[in-house]
């Protein structure tokens, strides 16, 4: 695959990914076409990066002869794997990767992968953050936003190379093998992508260690089932992190216990019999699954050799990542937060458990993924005043869920924030915490994010 030159190569699509993908197979002279199912105008901001280069493009819809035509085809995240294009390629025999799995053997550094269905992205921010303030140098990309290829291109040499990989990326590596692999949770997500049930989406994740070896190590978290059971067939180092010190579970197994706990206000860690404790009472972060996502990263960052005392300082300092519970103003006396990364239920579920007994306004909705709501009920009937549901999927939630509050459904995303305004008293919380996707409305929840702290600095 790396062999590029005079190599005719497609790139199917031309998000953030492609783009940086398309840069790199022109440089190494390669014959690059691009299919992407969005039309000219809409991808107007990207063809202009790459507008002076020798690129073929196919815009507007997918032709199977460009598929079968081509000698390699590489993915961006957001297509399915389930395309028909793909499969007639498949058919053909042409190999399919994505950019993950290309730069791998190009990466030097150690790799440190984080994945899940909940709390990548602020476990890959806190990890790269520890990693920095021990003095390494660090590269942070992958789906926390900012391609691999871009490393590569610039000729980054970093001491460590820290990487968010979702489902997507993970469908189709092959070798790609990291020496720290953290699995933040599993929980059921994205399921209009995988049709035949949860398990599919499990098995994509599960993919991030399927070349696996002795030098590996992997972090799981203790309390979910689901990647708890990762464990079996595990070759390489294994540790946990757990809100419940294991002392309390069974003493005879807490014995050997390798990783971290929560011990109110502290976190212990507890790594190849030497034991030591994070302070968490000036820790920014809320919610007991943030707790969780700084155990991971310190579990990650220790396994790396950094220091305990970078360790603390970012878990004093670090104020979270953009669109994850992110503090946006205080309005007369009503308080906003900005959780449009909260695109799954089990995600909504965390973010709610977070506020102690502020009364909450949830702004909830967008493009539905095949998801089933009802587990939000018993936190609504308990937390939420006011539910105020928009977007495509607003009726199926309603009918899920909108008993069990006073529930507004409305038309537009402006209408939603200054309809949960003018119901806020002193001493409330505006949540926007969707639960969807934000295709029906917007590019990507970046901007739907963006879009309510627009609306919110204008009130």
């Amino acid at each position: 695959m790396h062999k590029l030159k005079g190599k005719k190569v497609l790139v199917v699509g031309l998000g953030k990914s492609g783009l940086s993908m398309v840069r790199y197979l022109v440089q190494e002279g390669a014959k690059v076409t691009v299919s992407d199912s969005k039309s000219k105008s809409e991808l107007a901001d990207q063809l202009k990066i790459i507008a002076e280069m020798k690129v073929e493009f196919e815009l507007g819809k997918h032709n199977g002869k460009t598929f079968t035509s081509a000698e390699l085809i590489i993915l961006s995240p957001g297509v399915p794997t389930s395309l028909p294009e793909l499969a007639e390629a498949r058919a053909a025999g042409i190999p399919i990767t994505n950019d993950i799995e290309l730069a791998y053997p190009l990466i030097k550094a150690p790799i440190i992968a984080v994945t899940g269905t909940n709390g990548k992205t602020t476990t890959t921010a806190l990890i790269s953050e520890m990693l920095k303030n021990d003095g390494r140098t660090v590269f942070t990309g992958g789906n926390i936003g900012t391609p691999v290829f871009d490393m590569i291109l610039e000729n980054q040499n970093p001491d460590f190379v820290v990487l968010e990989l979702s489902s997507f990326q993970l469908e189709t590596i092959q070798n790609f093998k990291a020496k720290i692999n953290v699995f933040t949770n599993l929980e059921p997500d994205h399921l209009d992508r995988y049709p035949n049930g949860v398990e599919s989406y499990y098995s994509a994740k599960k993919r991030l260690i399927a070349k696996a070896d002795a030098e590996s190590s992997l972090i799981i978290n203790l309390d979910n089932d689901a990647s708890y059971n990762l464990k079996n067939g595990f070759p390489g180092k294994i540790v946990y992190f757990t809100k419940i010190n294991p002392m309390l579970k069974n003493a005879a197994e807490a014995e050997n216990f390798q990783g971290a706990y929560y011990q109110k206000p502290r976190i212990v860690m507890r790594l190849d019999g030497k034991e030591e404790i994070i302070e968490m009472i000036l820790c920014k972060l809320p919610g007991d699954h943030n707790r969780e996502n700084i155990m991971a990263a310190a579990l990650a960052a220790k396994l790396v050799g950094c220091s305990k005392a970078a360790i603390q300082k970012t878990a004093e300092t670090f104020k979270g990542v953009s669109h994850r519970l992110e503090f946006i103003r205080k309005k007369d006396g009503v308080v906003f937060y900005n959780d449009s990364k909260a695109t799954n239920v089990a995600s909504v579920m965390r973010s709610l458990s977070s506020f102690g007994t502020s009364p909450l306004i949830l702004i909830a909705g967008g493009r539905d993924k095949d998801q089933d709501f009802a587990p939000l009920l018993d936190l609504v009937k308990k937390r939420v005043k006011n539910l105020i549901l928009v977007g495509e999927a607003k009726e199926k939630i309603n009918r899920v869920i909108g008993d069990f509050s006073e529930t507004f459904l409305v038309g537009t995303f402006e209408e939603g924030v200054l309809l949960a305004f003018q119901k806020s008293r002193t001493g409330d919380i505006i949540l926007l915490s969707p639960a969807c996707a934000s295709y029906d409305m917007f590019k990507s929840f970046e901007e739907r994010g963006d879009y309510f702290k627009k609306l919110v600095s204008q009130l």
